[in-house]
């Protein structure tokens, strides 16, 4: 079988690819592959332009809105821009920690002021003795990703 574009190929029933060969999956797949990584490629390098585009413009509207981020709308002849620059806040989580510290200290809740979240590192919950980590064991839920498989050719 001979699908050379993507509209070829997903117009095949998975039934019918999963019959090719393992050469033609193999082909297929890196195919696949080549193409998303050059559609990556053309949306990050129309991103660059239209940064370069409307910077300047995105940044005189947030301005004149008394804002340093967030979405501004504009137009650009028949076209409707809407420029987003996300705000990325970050907290220093020492610094969290004392403050949660000192909350309570004074008898107040921090959970009132701070959302609070934990994680065990799998590779240390491993390394763990069973004593301990028996007692985690409760509170640990092991959830599935999608499976994905990856190919190569053997050396013949």
């Amino acid at each position: 079988m001979n699908l050379v574009t993507p509209d070829k190929i997903l117009a095949t029933t998975v039934s019918e690819l999963a019959d090719q060969s393992s050469d033609s999956l193999f082909q297929l797949k890196n195919d696949a592959a080549d193409f998303l990584a050059a559609a990556k490629a053309i949306v990050e390098h129309i991103d660059r332009a239209l940064d370069l585009k409307y910077v300047d413009r995105a940044h005189q509207l947030r301005l004149a809105a008394s804002k340093d981020t967030g979405v501004v709308h504009f137009d650009d002849g028949n076209v409707r821009v809407t420029a987003d620059l996300p705000k990325k806040v970050e907290w220093d989580q020492k610094q969290l920690h004392e403050l949660i510290l000192r909350i309570a200290s004074c008898g107040d809740n921090p959970a009132e002021f701070i959302e609070t979240s934990y994680r065990v590192s799998e590779t240390k919950y491993q390394a763990w003795q069973e004593s301990l980590r028996s007692q985690f064991t409760p509170a640990r839920t092991v959830k599935v990703g999608k499976a994905t498989y990856r190919l190569a050719l053997l050396s013949e």
